[in-house]
């Protein structure tokens, strides 16, 4: 497998939100996108708030631009705020650096894409996305 088909993403977010729907979480807003940042597909629940999928879209977007999961972007901003503060400002704004971002890769261990969601705990919404990626038999990079 060399990239992330509208197919496989939509298979991601039927994932995502089956398994938030068995943890009885808060409704969700799921985003896939491919291995350059480009959006393949997006979902919001029934009941899901405004700016949800800027905030998962920023998720992935931010595991992307760093090739790790967005937990490390969340440790980092403790870390060394300086680092997340010039990272948000050289992409415009874009990345939010809280979990619930995971990259998508084969069982080679390619890059694919990223899964942002939001909606929940951001515990929770990595735990959705990590559900949906290795139900699908790949390899999810929560960072």
């Amino acid at each position: 497998m060399h990239r992330l088909t509208l197919e496989l993403a939509n298979a991601i977010i039927a994932g995502a939100l089956g398994r938030a729907k068995e943890a009885g979480l808060k409704p969700l807003s799921v985003a896939v996108l491919d291995a350059g940042g480009h959006l393949i597909a997006f979902q919001k629940q029934d009941g899901s708030s405004m700016l949800r999928f800027e905030i998962a879209s920023g998720k992935a977007y931010g595991a992307l631009a760093v090739g790790m999961g967005s937990r490390w972007l969340n440790a980092t901003a403790i870390e060394r705020p300086h680092f997340i503060e010039g990272l948000s400002a050289v992409s415009g704004g874009r990345i939010v650096p809280v979990p619930g971002g995971v990259l998508v890769r084969s069982k080679e261990g390619d890059l694919l894409g990223a899964v942002g969601i939001t909606g929940d705990t951001s515990d929770n919404d990595e735990m959705c996305a990590v559900a949906a990626i290795t139900a699908l038999g790949l390899a999810a990079d929560a960072g």
